[in-house]
């Protein structure tokens, strides 16, 4: 059988987001520490910065193996991926808060302060977010999905903050309402993120995978597939990808159909869903499947958004008021073109863009 789909894991310890848009510095409007620990880029430190613009500027660690190409879905894109040796760089998340500590010098040799100490004694009610960081680019290349787990935001109260850019105090943006009866920064976090990516753009030649006749279950990549049988043809009923926190799983109804039994004119349409911890809610659209003059044709667009799962009423206020939470998958189509090859693969031409 031909499998078109995939799911890619970008293994990450901890983010942390500081926004200071309603106080700018020339360059910048918001920070966003990140920490790595893997086989995949090392260990280390890099820290984000968001641009006016809306793109970004990647500083990081000498440690650590970055590809540039991920960051064309974060933000409008990547300005400048600059090494750089950090005077501090510690972020650890712990039963008081956040407590962080970065310094280094930006593209314009300008020193940045960030540092943060959360001494609350109260405690912390984190929840899972799908964070909406597709939601302002251009030409992704993907379908991301970061998924916050024990998300939650950096209390007021018992907090120390300074965040300077050569000596300039930034004053940091607060969360309009309060959460948990206590007012909050705009300032984020979560502790234990899974930041992935469905179907990067693909040009190239797809094998086929071995399907035993009736096998419920098999492996392709890095992803296990839980078969349907129709027709004696195997069908996909989800797809799952595990990544040592919360495995990502892709739901289909009617069950994908085998691309190489389909008969020329047939056009198949369904649902898919998308699926981590319960607590970071679900991404659901629709399907299509055409195949004529040789060529099979899908469509994938998450029509209907995210549905969060909302545990406290100012929850469901914020993603009522601030609808890009829930809209933003909505406007991302993935389409491919699959033509056979011999030896029973398939060539596929895939790609995403944005749509009104």
């Amino acid at each position: 059988m031909i499998v078109p789909f995939r799911i890619e894991v970008d293994p990450m310890e901890r983010l942390l987001l500081v926004n200071f848009e309603s106080d700018p510095d020339e360059t910048y409007v918001g920070m966003e520490p990140q920490v790595f620990d893997d086989a995949v880029h090392g260990s280390g430190h890099l820290v984000i910065g968001w641009r006016q613009d809306g793109r970004v500027d990647v500083y990081h660690q000498p440690g650590l193996r970055l590809t540039p190409d991920r960051y064309d879905i974060t933000g409008k894109g990547l300005a400048h991926m600059v090494e750089r040796q950090f005077a501090a760089a510690t972020y650890e998340v712990d039963d008081f808060g956040v407590q962080a500590h970065y310094e280094f010098t930006d593209i314009h040799d300008r020193a940045v302060v960030i540092r943060i100490n959360e001494r609350n004694p109260r405690t912390r009610k984190p929840f899972g977010l799908l964070a909406p960081m597709g939601s302002v680019a251009e030409a992704p290349s993907a379908l991301p999905l970061v998924l916050l787990h024990d998300f939650y935001f950096v209390r007021r109260k018992h907090t120390a903050v300074e965040v300077s850019i050569e000596g300039r105090q930034h004053r940091l943006d607060e969360l309009p309402i309060p959460m948990d009866f206590t007012r909050m920064l705009f300032t984020r976090y979560s502790p234990r993120p899974v930041i992935a990516t469905l179907n990067p753009a693909f040009d190239g030649v797809l094998e086929p995978s071995i399907v035993q006749p009736f096998q419920a279950e098999v492996r392709v990549g890095d992803c296990n597939l839980m078969l349907d049988w129709q027709g004696g043809s195997p069908a996909i009923r989800c797809m799952t990808r595990n990544d040592g926190v919360h495995p990502i799983v892709v739901r289909f109804h009617e069950p994908f159909p085998d691309l190489g039994s389909l008969a020329e004119s047939a056009n198949v349409t369904g649902e898919f869903a998308i699926e981590g911890h319960p607590s970071t809610g679900r991404i659901a659209g629709r399907y299509t499947v055409d195949k004529a003059n040789g060529q099979t044709a899908i469509v994938m667009i998450p029509t209907a958004g995210w549905k969060p799962h909302p545990t406290k009423l100012s929850l469901r206020f914020l993603y009522t008021v601030a609808r890009v939470f829930r809209r933003w998958p909505a406007t991302y189509q993935w389409s491919a073109i699959l033509e056979e090859t011999e030896g029973g693969a398939c060539s596929m031409r895939s790609g995403w863009r944005r749509i009104p």
